[in-house]
């Protein structure tokens, strides 16, 4: 029982700390981050609308793609 009642314990301390139980810096850094990211992601859109080869043009969709990878998992 006692080792069930560690292993439990364990378990618990392992997870990771919910975003409510995060600090004032940590949510403003967070803030930051997926504002840059979103920055990011005009500035790829602006020069698309520039104009561009096809080498380029898939390069820059790339970009995107993983750009919004990272907003989706910064911008909560």
């Amino acid at each position: 029982m006692r080792q069930l009642i560690v292993l439990i314990s364990l378990a618990l301390l392992s997870v990771p700390a919910s975003p409510a139980h995060k600090t004032q810096e940590q949510r403003q850094n967070d803030r930051m981050k997926c504002e840059r990211t979103k920055q990011k992601i005009r500035r790829v859109q602006s020069r698309m609308r520039q104009g561009y080869n096809a080498r380029q043009g898939e390069k820059m969709q790339q970009q995107l793609r993983e750009l919004r990878e990272q907003r989706a998992k910064v911008c909560r």
